[in-house]
Formats: structure tokens, C-alpha cells, sequence
């Protein structure tokens, strides 16, 4: 039992990307299958698939590599709100990640979603991680 599935599913995914694994599985929840999504949408992963095995279900992800370089798409995976620590912004000083280049996922009250989403829909929220 983990105290912080969102820092585990990062880490499960982070442990797949430096062993150079093309599928990783993480135990589903709500949270994590919108960040699933978000990182989809992005184009960090290649794609996805929720398995409803049991009480809780799975979740597939395909990791998404380049075809020359064999290089991940994802780069870092940073988690920034921990449960000892939580981080919130408002929507004036949004976190920028790489200068625009990567993406801040966001806990809001209109649901999980991007820094860019979140700046546009003038809404603040609880930084959940980095990516770039």
C-alpha cells in the first residue's frame, strides 16, 4: 500500500522509460487514468487501455519512443505536490515548464488538466507534476 499512488504511477513510469520498456502496467484510479489521458493528449505516450480486472483494473501504457534515436518522449517526470507538501498556484503565476516546452498537470476544480488549459480557463489549482 503506497501513501502517494500519483508518485508511485510516476515512478512505475519513470522505472519502464530507463529499463527501455515498450509496456508498463499500474494499478487504475480515477486520477491517474485523466493524467493517462492529459499525457496522451500531449503526445508523451504512444497510447493507453483501462483493463477492469478485479476491484480496482489496470492500466496499459504504451511508451512512446523515437524511431531513429530509440530516445523517450518523455524526458523527466518531476512530481511537485506531495500529501506532506501540497503546491498550489493561482492562475496569474502559472508554473511555466522548460520555458513553454514541457507541461504542468494541474488539479483544478473542472477536473484534472494542463497548465495551458487551466491559464486559459482563468483557474488555479494544485500542481500535481512536471512533464517534459
Amino acid at each position: 500500500m503506497t501513501t502517494d499512488p500519483i508518485a508511485d504511477y510516476l515512478t512505475r513510469l519513470r522505472n519502464a522509460i530507463s529499463a527501455k520498456h515498450r509496456v508498463v502496467e499500474v494499478p487504475a484510479s480515477n486520477l491517474k487514468k485523466e493524467i493517462t489521458k492529459i499525457l496522451f493528449d500531449q503526445g508523451y505516450i504512444l497510447n493507453y487501455k483501462f483493463i477492469e480486472d478485479g476491484p480496482q483494473g489496470t492500466i496499459k501504457v504504451a511508451l512512446k519512443y523515437d524511431a531513429v534515436s530509440k530516445e523517450n518522449a518523455i524526458k523527466k517526470l518531476l512530481r511537485v505536490s506531495t500529501p506532506g507538501m501540497r503546491k498550489y498556484t493561482g492562475y496569474k503565476n502559472m508554473p511555466r515548464v522548460i520555458n513553454g516546452l514541457g507541461i504542468a498537470i494541474l488539479s483544478t476544480s473542472k477536473g484534472v488538466m494542463t497548465n495551458k488549459e487551466a491559464a486559459k480557463l482563468k483557474i488555479g489549482g494544485e500542481v500535481l507534476c512536471f512533464v517534459y
